[in-house]
């Protein structure tokens, strides 16, 4: 009786488009038990019955070396080989190196099919594999899937219930022996002429073409994303929260008496007798505004844009290239994953940190990221803050976080001891993405980040009403206040901004509107913002990521680079 069907496979041959194919549309992202590695699942129907699919992490092998690979081989031990089904999902342009792991898990004893994915490329590169007698070798059903299609997923389900063991057992020593035997007896390559994106490939990552390439996918990306974000705010949002949400509101002010602890607690103040969404400070107000009507668009067209290109294939070519660039500050080219990453949000950004190989390059990566890579929920903020101000508004802010980031990441990259290895990585092929796959990725992220910006936001908004309500900020402000403006030119009034900054950034940007601050102290502000430390989520994850002592180290960076640059900043303005 089959229970559980598990898909194992090396990074980057599909599984998540079989796995999307093969189950329901409801998924679960779990962490591992005492861990970040995150692993889906998900359902399939078999005979009427419920049976549940996990998608391992990808892994090249079953004697694991890092911590993703290491919760995939524990998935396959933790399961009983009479309940489970392992679906091997192979990619078939690459025989010789994904049948490495084929061969560790028929040796593991569990019922087996293997699927060669991308079997449409195979042709394209002149490939050609016999798939019957490679069945035979193994003494396991093998089936060829074209996952972005669908083609062969019906043979799939309709052969998981008679998936068997092999008795295909290789000794260790004589593994790869064995895989160079057998691919010379099922699989000959014919020459075949340079595709178009074959062409595109081999650019992407060449030294001197690959950068104008970049910069070109990077540009239209960020367009499209800020094109896309600011059409949801100005079409959906806006309109949204003006013509319905903000008479319910008036209704609510009306009913309170436009005054008063609860007022101010759900309303917030009125401005010029109206509700203003970034102002007024209200949960019901700016606190469901924030999250949802001015960061949400951003945060949906960021990750759309994101999932778009991690499914092409274009990710790991930017890693290669920008690899020089990166060990400058002590990580390999894989270490701008993180950085991508945290535009979006840092906390996937410090979880994605694990990728990195040693102690040094998880404390780099996580401390640059969390100093010098704003989220896209506070560069939402600080597009609504600088926008009329244009590129003098602009350049200052992220030329002055750039140029944090590089210094501090070439000062860490000398005195942090350890070491920073070459980036080893797999490239996979430019590949159509399979947009049902790609779209529940973004509405999974797009479902994480709510439920957990959400509580935050709303709670940094009820602290910031409470503080004022019983004078703490009045009180702080006139301690640190005097200090505050003299290091960084700012009024004694943005005190409140860095206090709520350890919640939510974007609520703490949010609090610099109605301050009337200058150009100048609007950039300086909000880069003191960005890197004097992460909000509390971040702070959360990267402490599990680094450890104590580490997370600590990295605070004392954040904290005195901040008021340094500040103080800098106010000197020029």
């Amino acid at each position: 009786m089959i229970r559980k069907i598990l898909l194992m496979g090396n990074p980057n041959v599909g599984k998540s488009a079989i796995f999307t194919r093969l189950t329901s549309v409801r998924v679960i992202v779990s962490n591992y038990p005492g861990t970040t590695v995150e692993f889906t699942k998900g359902s399939i129907r078999l005979d009427g019955k419920k049976v549940e699919v996990i998608d391992a992490p990808g892994t090249y092998t079953l004697d694991p070396d890092s911590p993703a690979e290491k919760v995939a081989a524990n998935l396959l031990k933790e399961n009983d080989p009479k309940e489970t089904v392992v679906v091997n999902i192979v990619d078939s342009t690459n025989l010789e190196r994904n049948l490495n792991l084929t061969l560790e898990l028929l040796s593991a004893g569990f019922p087996t099919i293997v699927v060669l994915n991308f079997w449409d490329e195979t042709a394209h590169k002149g490939i050609t594999i016999d798939v019957d007698r490679l069945g035979n070798l193994l003494n396991v059903k093998v089936i060829t899937t074209v996952g972005i299609t669908g083609k062969g997923i019906k043979e799939l389900k309709e052969n998981l219930n008679n998936a068997k063991p092999s008795d295909f057992n290789v000794p260790k020593e004589q593994r790869w022996n064995t895989i160079g035997n057998i691919v010379e007896e099922i699989q000959t390559v014919k020459h075949h002429h340079h595709t178009f994106l074959q062409g595109l490939e081999e650019a992407s990552t060449h030294p001197v073409a690959g950068f104008p390439i970049a910069l070109i996918v990077l540009f239209v990306s960020f367009y499209v994303i800020r094109f896309i974000g600011e059409g949801l705010i100005g079409w959906v949002f806006e309109p949204l929260f003006n013509n319905l949400w903000a008479p319910v509101l008036m209704k609510i002010s009306t009913l309170l008496t436009h005054s008063g602890f609860w007022h101010n607690i759900l309303i917030g103040n009125l401005v010029n007798g109206e509700i203003d969404f970034f102002q007024s400070f209200g949960i019901l107000s700016t606190g469901l505004y924030i999250p949802i009507g001015a960061v949400l668009p951003y945060i949906f067209s960021f990750y759309l844009i994101l999932s778009l290109l991690e499914d092409i294939g274009y990710l790991p070519r930017l890693a290669i290239l920008l690899d020089r660039l990166m060990h400058q500050i002590g990580i390999h080219g894989m270490g701008f994953i993180p950085m991508l990453l945290g535009l979006g949000c840092n906390v996937p950004g410090a979880l994605a940190t694990r990728i990195m190989e040693t102690r040094k390059e998880r404390f780099i990566s996580g401390t640059v990221m969390a100093i010098a890579v704003p989220c896209m929920a506070q560069i939402a903020m600080i597009f609504g803050l600088l926008g009329k101000y244009g590129f003098r508004g602009f350049a200052p802010l992220f030329g002055t976080l750039f140029i944090v980031w590089f210094v501090l990441g070439k000062i860490m990259a000398k005195f942090v001891r350890g070491e920073s290895p070459e980036i080893f990585t797999e490239i996979p092929p430019y590949r159509f993405p399979y947009f049902t796959s790609l779209f529940k990725k973004v509405w999974m992220r797009v479902q994480w980040f709510l439920k957990e910006a959400l509580p935050f936001v709303l709670l940094g908004v009820l602290l910031v009403n409470l503080l004022y309500t019983l004078g703490v900020i009045d009180f702080l402000s006139r301690i640190f206040g005097p200090g505050l403006s003299k290091i960084l030119g700012l009024p004694p009034a943005a005190i409140a901004a860095l206090l709520i900054g350890f919640l939510r950034k974007d609520v703490a940007v949010g609090m610099l509107a109605p301050l009337g601050l200058s150009m100048g102290q609007l950039v300086t502000a909000s880069v003191v913002l960005t890197m004097y430390f992460p909000c509390v989520a971040t702070f959360v994850v990267l402490t599990k990521e680094l450890g104590f002592w580490d997370m600590l180290k990295s605070a004392i960076i954040m904290v005195v680079s901040a008021f340094f640059v500040g103080w800098i900043l106010n000197l020029i303005y």
